[in-house]
Parts: structure tokens; sequence; C-alpha cells
């Protein structure tokens, strides 16, 4: 007879080679907190419902306590043998106080216990990925308030369009992370559903109590349906995707991290304890930190397409395949957290070079659209104004000019509606201060924007530590 847990029906130990290739516990015994909390609960309901005695549910309960003190202690020998955390923990409750430990078991499946874990894990970790979000959300405010003045040309195309403050440009991705985390919450509701109680996929014979379990573990819903409970991986696909959305941010302001710390840019300069160098070439300062996080984002979507792949040809209700969920999420997870807090560091600790970003939209013509609004509100169909703002700009480019150089005779050779104001219209501060539209660029909307991103980040601030009081892991 097999000696492992499950081995009562084979006539044969598992061939090594398989136990390696099916065991999880390299990887899933980081839910060995997830695991005991969901022991215990489980133990008191057993108990509570008459069946496990007080003294086996104690017996249970201290010996699962002694376990995680030693698994935190680094005396704790995982055994591949014994495939994954939930296997390793019993087996050692089992030796630790006997068949009281055997008894724990009751009224669960692996298949069960394994969804709470991951539930119970991916809600923890949903909050520690907002609190990074939000610490990255506070760095762009500190940045956007300490450069509030700063203006720099704005692009499409990546061609120089309009001038923008540069507190404007870092508070769109202050929004794009807004977005993230509100991502992130729907994933912790759809992950707050406690599946224990399920079985194997059909329930179980035993009078058990699970709003008793869903109270201890602090779980907003319960699962209504048995197979649903136990197969169930949206919540996993959701956190993967909203995980690679928020990666794709990163990637975005990395690629603008690395121009604008390139000598060619010169816009910002990035912290010395931030970069790193070449080992053939002395001069060289180089993005890595920007350059690693936009290439792992191909990484953290891929564990999104595996996940998707994994899940789209599997039967009800538990297959093994699910097994492959862990993996891909465990290090989506450390990816992110890590992305988003070098993220914060690096936006703090940068330096931005106003006098090269002035220079830029001076040496330019993205206050051409100004120049044609100038018309539009003396009465010019803006058409028209357009045209003959494009033909201000093709005559400066024959001359080598920029429309702040022309001469006011020169604007009123293209139109008579040019007056002496033209040249203050145009002025790179008046382009930013005028653009006063709900959500623009000007000064005014700017701090405006500033004002709710902070009421914003307290209201986050607030939401993660109502889900911490609540959660009992």
């Amino acid at each position: 007879m097999s000696e492992a847990m499950w081995g009562g029906r084979f006539s044969k130990t598992t061939d090594e080679r398989i136990n390696e290739f099916q065991a999880s516990i390299a990887f899933d015994r980081r839910m060995y907190q997830e695991d005991i909390a969901g022991s215990i609960a489980h133990a008191k309901m057993l108990a509570k419902c008459g069946i496990l005695s007080e003294k086996d549910r104690d017996a249970i309960v201290h010996g699962l306590q002694d376990i995680r003190a030693k698994i935190e202690a680094g005396d704790f020998d995982f055994s591949v043998a014994l495939e994954d955390i939930h296997m390793n923990i019993e087996k050692r409750l089992t030796d630790a106080i006997g068949e009281a430990g055997g008894r724990l078991h009751t009224a669960r499946s692996r298949n069960d216990q394994v969804a709470l874990d991951t539930h119970l894990y991916v809600r923890r970790e949903v909050l520690a990925v907002q609190k990074e979000i939000v610490n990255l959300q506070q760095a762009l405010v500190l940045a956007a308030e300490q450069y509030k003045d700063v203006i720099m040309p704005g692009y499409t195309h990546l061609q120089r369009a309009q001038p923008i403050l540069f507190s404007h440009h870092l508070l769109a991705y202050y929004g794009m992370l807004a977005r993230d985390f509100a991502r992130f919450t729907g994933v912790y509701e759809r992950a707050d559903i406690m599946p224990l109680g399920a079985g194997a996929l059909a329930g179980t014979t035993f009078p058990i109590d699970r709003a008793f379990v869903q109270k201890e573990l602090g779980f907003e819903a319960i699962y209504t349906n048995s197979i649903d409970a136990v197969s169930d991986r949206d919540y996993i696909m959701e956190f993967l995707s909203a995980a690679s959305i928020l990666m794709v941010h990163l990637s975005r302001l990395s690629e603008e991290t690395i121009l604008w710390c390139s000598r060619e840019f010169s816009f910002i300069e990035l912290d010395d304890a931030h970069c790193t160098g070449s080992s053939m070439m002395p001069q060289k300062k180089n993005p890595d930190v920007s350059e690693l996080v936009r290439g792992k984002t191909g990484r953290v979507v891929g564990h999104l397409m595996a996940m998707l792949t994994t899940v789209k040809g599997l039967p009800l209700a538990y297959n093994k395949d699910l097994q492959e969920d862990k993996e891909g999420i465990f290090d989506a997870i450390d990816t992110v957290k890590f992305s988003l807090s070098v993220y914060a560091r690096i936006v703090r600790g940068m330096k931005v070079r106003a006098d090269v970003m002035k220079k830029a939209v001076t040496e330019d013509f993205s206050n051409a659209t100004d120049l044609a609004d100038y018309l539009v509100k003396k009465g010019m169909p803006f058409r028209k104004a357009h045209a003959v703002a494009g033909q201000a700009v093709h005559d400066c480019i024959a001359r080598g000019i920029y429309l702040e150089d022309m001469r006011i005779e020169e604007f009123q050779k293209l139109s008579p509606l040019f007056d002496a104001d033209i040249k203050e219209a145009i002025r790179p501060e008046t382009c930013v201060r005028n653009r006063n539209s709900l959500g623009g660029t000007s000064y005014d909307q700017v701090a405006c924007q500033l004002g709710l991103a902070k009421k914003q980040i307290e209201a986050e601030h607030e939401r993660i530590s109502l889900a911490l009081r609540k959660q009992a892991v």
C-alpha cells in the first residue's frame, strides 16, 4: 500500500519523478499562514457543530500554532513526497498530536482547502499591491507639487504638440494608477468569497456551519454552488489582468523616463542610486531599473495568457491543471510589488531640468494651436485660422525662426486680425494658463487636480485600513 496520505487505494508507491513533477510545495509553501488560519477556523467549526470534540479542537489549534511558529523560525522541513503545503502541515500535525490531527480533514477536501488558501492569499496580497500603488501615487503628487510651474512640451506621435505643465503630465500617471487601484478593489471583492465547505465538489454529509467559518476568516460572502467554489479561478485571472494593465502603465512611464534622461532629451536626471554604469564605458549612467520594469511587463502579461489558456478548456469541477494557477500569480505579485516600490523611489529621487524643458517649448512650434485660437477669438472660422497658423509655421521654418520671433507686421500680412497682443498670446506661460477647461493643463486646473488627488489618496488609505481590520489573516 502507498504511504501517501491518500494512498489507501494504491498498491504501489508513487514514482519519485512523478512526485517531483506534481508536487507544489516548492512554491505553495508561501501560503502557510493561510493554510493554518483556514484549518484553525475549520477545527473550531467542527467542534461547534459537534463533529469534533473540544479536546481534539484544542489539540489541533495548539498544534497548528506551534507549526506556524516553527515555519516562521525556519525550523520546518518541507517534504516533496507530501506534495503540497496542506499535506505537509497535516502530516506534521498528526505526528505531533496523534489521531486528533487525522480528524482535522473531516468534511473538507484539498480541493476546497486549496481554494480557501488561494482566496485568502490573493485577498491579502491585493491590499499589499494597493499599498504600493498609493505609495507611487504619493511620490507623483509630491513631484508634481515640487515642479508645479515647470513647462514642458506635450507630445502626440512623439512630436511636440502643445505646451503643458510637467505636473500635468505626472498626474496623468496618477490617474492611471487610480484606475489600477479601483481594478484591484474589484479583484478583492471577487476574492472575498469563501469556498470552504464545498468539499471535493458536491458538499459534505456532515452538518457543518459555513457561515461560522466565513465570520472567523472575515469573508464578505460564501459560494452558493459547491462546484463553482472549487473550480473558480476568475479572481486569479482578474488579478493577473489588473496586474498586466498596471505593468503596462509602468512600462509607459519607464519608456518616458528612459527618453527623458537621455542626452537627446535631458529633461530629467535620475539619482545615481537608481542607475547603473557600464563595465567598458566609464561615462555611462544607465536607467536599468526603468528598462527592467519595461521588460518585466511582458512577464506579467505572459502569466495572464498562461492562466487564461489553462482554464479555457477545463471541464467542471477540479482538475490538476488548476495547480498551474500558483506560480504565475506568485511571480506576478512579487514583480508588481517590486516594480511599484522601485518606481516610487525613482520618482522621488529624480531631478527635473526646468531650463531644458522651457528651452524646448520656446524653440518649437507647439504654440501654433494658440495662434489659431487667437484668430478664432477675433472672429475667424477655425479652419481658416488653422490654415493661417500653418502658413505662419511654414514661413518660419523657411526662415529658420520661430513664431515668437515674428514681427507684428509679418503677422498682420497673414491676417489683419493680429494685434500687438499676439506675442503675449503665444508665450508658453500664456498657452498653459489659457487651457483652463476642466481637466486641462492650466495652473488652476492642475492645482485642482492635486487637491483631488490628495483627497483620493486619503480615501484609498482608509479603504485599505478597513479591509485589513476585517481580515483574520
